[in-house]
């Protein structure tokens, strides 16, 4: 169903919704440079919950995205301890007394706190769908399923709660790896830039179309997602459904197997000097995401981070267009460069330094984001309010009318 509802083709129409929120996004980076972070959180986000429920997230402060990315950290924090794998392994365990599963009672209380979020999000939509209110999105054709399969409204509540999670966590991750990897690598930001003047020039902003003539751009895309992918063992672990043997190794019918991502994008014989910054891997590459995923030929599949074989993100075709958008616009507009602490000294970060869990990201830095040029701020500044103006209800910050055909 997921597959039918985000398909190439199906997410496509979505690219409205996705070009509202990066002008909004461009407009905080400029004016509110410092908190790049929060702005990238919220375009990935906001794109996500118009996609997935239909209703936008107009700004960070948003008390349900604030508990999304908090829940989803403390998540990721629980599940990489060792107690957490005990009960795993051992489910008999799960029968203690919980003052001595102190952990098990914190995923027992995230749980309850998820589940509340993802029901309400659901429940919401539903309520508009039968009021012929919501906008075109996910939870509208999820509803006709749920009519004619009968899935229940937990079940549907984390469907749509997952895209939800895995659209807001992964692409402002990467983005923010972006912006690391350009501030670490200026020579590289000036090489892209002087790409998009060439092909775009300076009295428009990037547009999907230009995707095909920036072959350097669309390197950096994809060396970001090599260079720091955000699910470094696949996210969760799969099974195989028959017996089977690698290398020698029985892997046995039901086994669990971990997509060691980090393995296969850090393997020197693949990527030479692999810890290095370098989007000429990519050079004779044109493929899309969705393309080398599909490749029969896994040498020449470029990364990994969507995962492989059938289960595969299905929401990559959306990621890649947010993700073009976003790093070829932010470079457009802006130059990235370090700040500097009290001694003059720059402050460069660790791109080794990754929080932790199976999804990860960078360690908070700080990094200078200026306007290339006052050209560039006033299209910025004029391109944001007339969609404000044109697009947005003043008072709900919500669509006024959807530009997506149902």
């Amino acid at each position: 169903m997921v597959h039918g509802l985000l398909n190439v083709t199906t997410s496509k129409k979505y690219l409205p919704y996705q070009m509202l929120e990066n002008r909004q996004m461009l407009y905080q980076l400029l004016t509110e440079p410092e908190g790049f972070l929060k702005h990238i959180r919220r375009y990935s986000n906001a794109l996500t919950t118009t996609m997935v429920f239909g209703w936008r997230t107009p700004t960070y402060e948003d008390e349900k995205m604030m508990q999304l990315f908090n829940g989803f950290s403390e998540f990721a924090d629980l599940n990489q301890t060792g107690t957490a794998a005990i009960i795993d392994f051992f489910p008999w365990l799960r029968k203690l007394p919980e003052f001595l599963l102190p952990a098990q009672q914190k995923a027992k209380d995230l749980h309850k706190k998820e589940k509340a979020l993802y029901l309400s999000h659901w429940l919401r939509a539903k309520e508009e769908v039968e009021q012929n209110t919501i906008k075109p999105c996910f939870c509208a054709g999820m509803y006709k399923a749920q009519k004619e399969d009968g899935f229940s409204d937990d079940q549907a509540a984390y469907i749509s709660g997952t895209l939800l999670e895995a659209g807001s966590d992964t692409t402002s991750s990467t983005l923010y790896a972006f912006v690391q990897a350009m501030l670490l690598y200026p020579d590289i930001q000036r090489k892209a830039q002087e790409e998009i003047e060439r092909v775009v020039g300076s009295g428009r902003l990037p547009v999907m179309e230009d995707l095909s003539e920036l072959q350097y751009v669309r390197g950096c895309m994809k060396e970001t997602v090599r260079w720091m992918p955000t699910t470094i063992l696949g996210a969760v672990p799969h099974a195989v459904t028959q017996d089977d043997e690698y290398k020698g190794y029985f892997i046995p019918k039901g086994a669990g197997v971990m997509n060691n991502v980090w393995g296969i994008h850090m393997d020197p014989a693949r990527h030479p000097n692999p810890r290095v910054f370098n989007p000429d891997r990519y050079h004779d590459d044109y493929q899309s995401f969705g393309e080398a995923a599909a490749n029969p030929d896994p040498a020449k599949r470029d990364v990994f981070t969507f995962g492989a074989g059938r289960r595969i993100c299905p929401g990559m075709h959306v990621a890649e267009r947010s993700l073009f958008l976003g790093m070829s616009r932010i470079l457009w507009a802006f130059d990235i460069a370090p700040e500097t602490d009290a001694a003059g000294s720059l402050i460069l970060p660790d791109p080794d330094r990754l929080t932790q869990g199976f999804v990860c990201m960078p360690e908070e830095f700080p990094a200078r984001i200026t306007s290339r040029s006052k050209e560039r701020a006033d299209l910025v500044v004029r391109e944001w309010k007339e969609a404000e103006g044109e697009c947005l209800d003043p008072e709900t910050r919500q669509w006024v009318q959807s530009p997506v055909d149902s």
